[in-house]
């Protein structure tokens, strides 16, 4: 398992791999130059070279263990940025855990959907770890947030089976699926309420590599435990969603699937917890990290 992050120092945006005590970056610019192995110059170009990338990026650690030629960067000098910024909409899954359909519907015996409920936000609502959410008060009065996991596809595909949906998977992040709830309402669908820009923080790391998921998320706002669900209470399993999003539909490199919320959004509770100015909302989900913003 390795972390991958995207970071600003002096000026420029780089990637790299956080080292297993998550204290340090070691650069991918450093360890190409240095091991005349290609790795890309950005992650977006990384997650492009599929499989041969991630065989390049096992060769220079392993490579660097032994001489140990790098020095890798202390991750508190740099600001972590978004990892990378996919080229199309994020697709996220509505109504995925039951718990959740409960307190969205208002219903005390809440009817599962038959299928997922597929749905996209805008690729310009992703922003990284400790930007802010505009909480565009001219335009909603109820901002809410949804710690979700975020599955990254790998590899392009089409018409995937559920058996082997997991090989498409490249890796894993954390995404707050934003999402203004009066908007969701009165447009009557919920593309419009959950792409305001700003509203799809993803990060703080990339994971990739084996991991025996399930995944636990937590949520919390203002240090108030809001949420805390478990990917195993999923309705729709990854791989089912991989396999019926991809029906007559191509996937590709570096798409990233939304896979639905737990229980403990803020329309939820009686009277509802909405986001407002000043409110910090940290999302964690083991061992990718905690995504943390703040709302302006």
């Amino acid at each position: 398992m390795q972390r991958l992050v995207s970071y600003n120092i002096n000026g420029q945006r780089q990637w790299g791999v956080l080292t297993a005590d998550g204290n340090y970056i070691y650069s991918a610019e450093d360890l190409e130059e240095t091991y005349f192995i290609p790795l890309g110059e950005s992650m977006e170009s990384f997650i492009e070279f599929g499989e041969e990338g991630l065989l390049n990026l096992a060769k220079v650690l392993e490579l660097n263990s032994n001489d140990k030629m790098i020095t890798p960067i202390p991750l508190n000098t740099v600001q972590l940025e978004v990892p990378f910024y996919p080229k199309r909409n994020v697709f996220c899954v509505g109504k995925n855990y039951k718990a959740h359909i409960k307190e969205f519907d208002h219903a005390e015996d809440p009817q599962a959907p038959g299928r997922p409920i597929f749905f996209t936000k805008a690729a310009t609502s992703v922003i990284g770890p400790e930007e802010e959410i505009d909480a565009h008060t001219a335009t909603t009065h109820q901002p809410d947030y949804e710690g979700e996991l975020g599955v990254i596809i790998g590899k392009r595909g089409t018409n995937i089976s559920e058996e082997d949906a997991l090989k498409y998977v490249y890796g894993y992040t954390i995404i707050n699926d934003v999402t203004a709830r009066d908007l969701q309402k009165s447009h009557m669908q919920w593309f419009k309420g959950k792409s305001l820009d700003t509203f799809c923080p993803m990060g703080p790391t990339v994971m990739i590599g084996d991991w025996p998921v399930p995944f636990t998320i937590y949520t919390k706002v203002n240090g108030e435990l809001r949420q805390e669900g478990n990917t195993q209470d999923l309705i729709f399993s990854i791989p089912r969603l991989i396999a019926e999003l991809s029906e007559g539909m191509t996937l590709l490199p570096g798409d990233v699937i939304a896979t639905g919320t737990p229980q403990g959004v803020g329309m939820g509770f009686n009277p509802p917890k909405f986001l407002k100015k000043g409110d910090t909302v940290e999302i964690t989900i083991d061992p990718i990290g905690t995504l943390k913003n703040t709302v302006k």
